[in-house]
């Protein structure tokens, strides 16, 4: 797995951990949304900075970000786009 497309990967799978929406994490981290679901997508190369202050607002170790995944759990395991309206958390 490629540098970029590994911390991506890292980046989604703990923010969706942590019960973080893109938007959530992307204020408290004081950082674009759109920037953060490009960075996700892998058209973002992010700076260490920046990855210092995701790791801060999700309270996780900058290392957390270059843990390689699990014989089964890749890029592809996580669910794409937006909730359905009815499951999105204070609707339904």
């Amino acid at each position: 797995m490629k540098a970029r497309t590994l911390v991506a990967w890292n980046v989604r799978r703990i923010r969706l951990s942590r019960g973080f929406s893109q938007e959530k994490l992307a204020y408290e981290a004081g950082i674009d949304r759109s920037y953060l679901a490009s960075l996700e997508r892998q058209s973002k190369n992010p700076t260490i900075d920046l990855l210092g202050r995701i790791a801060e607002t999700l309270d996780v170790q900058l290392s957390e970000f270059f843990v390689r995944p699990s014989k089964g759990g890749t890029a592809n395991s996580f669910p794409k786009g937006r909730k359905p309206a009815g499951l999105r958390r204070g609707k339904g």
